[in-house]
């Protein structure tokens, strides 16, 4: 599956959310997912979308942004799944 095919429903449905109430936030979680790929691996959104393993580190983003929606930090390190796979992909590192 591809980046730009990912809708609100398959985050919800990696997430167990089953109900409806929460679409405007799951569709902010999936724009903001988009981008944070888009300015961590210095892809195209089309480039992005021929890299189909970052689906999960979307998938895996967007679950982190919605069970973690309080400002309060515990742990600053990034997953470490999430921080592999767009290293893979990062073509802006120095």
């Amino acid at each position: 599956m591809k980046i730009s095919e990912i809708t609100i429903k398959d985050i919800k449905d990696h997430t167990r959310v089953s109900h409806n109430e929460e679409d405007s936030l799951f569709s902010i979680i999936l724009i903001a997912c988009k981008h944070y790929i888009k300015s961590y691996t210095g892809l195209t959104f089309e480039s992005m979308d021929l890299k189909e393993d970052l689906t999960i580190a979307l998938l895996v983003l967007a679950t982190e942004m919605y069970e973690n929606r309080t400002y309060t930090v515990e742990e600053d390190k990034v997953n470490p799944v999430v921080k592999t796979l767009l290293n893979l992909h990062s073509i802006n590192l120095l």
